[in-house]
């Protein structure tokens, strides 16, 4: 090959993957700079995740959750020291909470999400923000006091969950016979409960009581007390940014060492009359960690 040809081939080549590299550069670029270039903090929330993540009557995002998310958008507006950055709520389905944070179209996922190893294979999660645990919602008139109950049963179980997999372990472990069925979302649950279509609905305690809060005859339910799995929450943000997650874990922290976790909770939760649960206080007690 002449000298002159391979240079050519040289060129050409780089003239080729310049592109490509402008683009993978682009792909990690990290949250704050897209904060900062953009203008817009974007949180992503659940519409079906009372008390943690909801619309209220205004159709405004709220719950435990989401003003956990509100104290992180104003670290991060103090990090990048710039007041006029906006923001903004973006409503994300279970089933498409995680692709949202992995594709960028929200910037952290302020929710009822449950940490596990393999979602940690596509994102990150902050420290932890709360502890539950799988458990089943029943009409009174059921008479469903424990999981043995429910041998024979249909159970509603929301998609794209770990409740699915949770519940389906915990019923094949303990031999009882019972048909797990799929639905959409939390709303189609309850409403399956309602008509007899399911004898039960299983979810995250803390959500379940959520729903039995917002029912229009809240002694129509039944809750039972026996949990089938742990549930260790977390705020969902983008794989293998440390320097956003610092500034997500730092807020919680100050939060947490603050005392002023204790107000959120109470606004949410322990207004009903639910108190933090040991674990629940173990748990803000190990990540009040210190700056």
């Amino acid at each position: 090959m002449k000298l002159s040809s391979y240079a050519a081939m040289l060129l050409l080549t780089a003239n080729l993957i310049t592109p490509n590299s402008d683009l993978v550069a682009q792909d990690f670029e990290g949250t704050l700079e897209k904060i900062s270039r953009t203008g817009e903090f974007l949180i992503g929330y659940r519409t079906d995740a009372s008390p943690l993540s909801y619309e209220n009557a205004e159709g405004q995002p709220s719950g435990y959750s989401v003003d956990l998310c509100r104290r992180i958008a104003a670290r991060v507006k103090a990090h990048l020291d710039k007041r006029t950055i906006e923001t903004k709520f973006i409503r994300v389905t279970s089933d498409e909470r995680i692709s949202a944070v992995v594709t960028g179209k929200i910037d952290i996922e302020c929710g009822s999400t449950t940490v596990t190893l393999s979602r940690q294979e596509q994102v990150d999660f902050t420290l932890p923000t709360f502890v539950t645990g799988g458990s089943v919602l029943s009409l009174a008139k059921n008479g469903i006091q424990d999981m043995s109950d429910l041998a024979g049963k249909k159970v509603g179980v929301l998609e794209g969950t770990t409740t699915i997999e949770q519940l389906r372990n915990h019923l094949q472990q303990n031999l009882i016979d019972a048909e797990i069925v799929i639905v959409r979302d939390r709303k189609e649950g309850m409403k399956q409960l309602g008509r007899g279509d399911i004898e039960a609905f299983a979810s995250d305690q803390i959500v379940l009581i959520g729903q039995i809060i917002e029912a229009i005859n809240p002694n129509r339910y039944s809750l039972m007390n026996e949990t089938f799995s742990y549930e260790p929450y977390g705020l969902v943000v983008r794989r293998n940014d440390a320097d956003f997650r610092l500034i997500a874990n730092s807020a919680l922290a100050q939060l947490y060492r603050s005392g002023q976790h204790i107000e959120i909770y109470n606004k949410w939760i322990g207004r009903i009359g639910i108190r933090p649960s040991p674990i629940l206080v173990a748990m803000y007690q190990l990540n009040s960690i210190p700056e």
